[in-house]
């Protein structure tokens, strides 16, 4: 058979495309793989670093880590930093995200704070945190009743600053920020409002913690002087005051609206209060139980002893909470002009001095003979 030039030039053309139709399934081939290769390095390089631990570490190594991330840090040392405390993988996928990142947001870039990080966290979303600025924050809790030196050794204690830092911290009265303060108060003592809280870890000073408790008091204890509603003669700071006394002789709340009309009463037949909280307060001291005043101390001037002077003290001697603030504008109605605190929270309520020392007198007898 005779093979003509053409018949040749066609073999040879089928040869040649029979040639590239390998090469490029070869091509398709390699990229593939290559594809599925860097697809499984990325899953792997961007998994939390928790999933790579055997398992019998997870349970310990699953905790919070504290990265500081310092301001005008760049985000390969960044990724650098977190793979050194084996909080991510790679740095050099952090890199391709960090990259990505940038190009959604340009005018975005990673915040400068302290953040909390956890090895169960995925890459991606460690850099969201940081990026977003979702810093670490610590939550403090201030009860109702506490006074300035009881909130001072609390934060003192949480590490957060020294007692004297936050006393004299609330001597500085920033009127200008908050110009329904009272201009004659010395320190911010029943104004910082008794709550839970939480500030930026790396923002904890005197003054972080002084703002919001005056704006959680601005928008929850404030609204309630104004209302119209509840009428009163008294002061914000007298209000605020006699709040105080209230909230730290109320241990029984359905006592509260009471004990709030034994005082007003007495205040409008110009009688001395005679509270112990207040010569507690001016003494600093804590009378227990088996510790209670003396007489020294209660005969011991101040301006705080309301056993002594009539009236108001100088100034709140606590963080009343709302109840109380309610309840000194609507006290109850009532005869009793004198109470005595049962060992159980509650009170025995008289209306006359005698049957106010007979109530003393029994109570006293029923006493633990230990601690007569």
């Amino acid at each position: 058979m005779v093979v003509t030039d053409h018949q040749k030039m066609k073999a040879a053309s089928q040869r040649k495309t029979n040639w590239l139709l390998y090469v490029a399934l070869i091509l398709c081939a390699a990229i593939g793989i290559s594809a599925w290769q860097g697809w499984r390095w990325w899953l792997s390089a961007s998994a939390p670093v928790s999933e790579s631990l055997p398992r019998d570490s997870v349970v310990e190594d699953n905790r919070l880590e504290v990265v500081q991330i310092d301001p005008g840090e760049p985000g390969q040392l960044i990724g650098l930093k977190l793979e050194e405390e084996g909080l991510i993988r790679s740095a050099n996928a952090w890199n391709m995200w960090t990259r990505w990142l940038t190009r959604q947001n340009p005018d975005g870039g990673y915040k400068a704070g302290t953040y909390q990080i956890s090895p169960d966290e995925p890459m991606q979303a460690i850099a969201q945190k940081i990026w977003n600025g979702e810093v670490m924050q610590l939550s403090f809790t201030v009860p109702e009743g506490w006074n300035l030196r009881q909130m001072a050794q609390y934060f003192e204690s949480q590490g957060f600053f020294t007692a004297e830092e936050f006393l004299s911290a609330t001597q500085d009265i920033p009127w200008a920020e908050y110009p329904w303060l009272p201009k004659d108060i010395p320190h911010l003592e029943g104004f910082l409002y008794p709550d839970t809280y939480k500030l930026r870890a790396d923002n904890i000073t005197p003054q972080a913690v002084i703002q919001p408790m005056l704006n959680r008091f601005e928008q929850v204890a404030l609204p309630v002087y104004q209302n119209p509603q509840n009428q009163t003669n008294l002061s914000l700071k007298e209000w605020v005051t006699l709040a105080s006394i209230v909230e730290k002789e109320s241990v029984v709340a359905s006592e509260r609206h009471r004990i709030a009309g034994v005082f007003t009463n007495r205040l409008k037949q110009g009688m001395t209060l005679g509270a112990d909280p207040t010569v507690e307060y001016g003494l600093n001291i804590r009378q227990t139980e088996d510790k209670p005043l003396t007489l020294a101390q209660v005969n011991t001037p101040n301006p705080y002893n309301t056993y002594l002077n009539a009236g108001l003290p100088p100034t709140p001697i606590a963080a009343p909470g709302v109840a109380s603030l309610e309840a000194t504008l609507a006290p109850e109605e009532t005869e009793y002009l004198y109470f005595v605190a049962l060992y159980d929270g509650t009170h025995i309520f008289s209306r006359t001095l005698a049957e106010h020392e007979a109530a003393q007198d029994a109570i006293w007898d029923k006493r633990d003979p230990t601690l007569q």
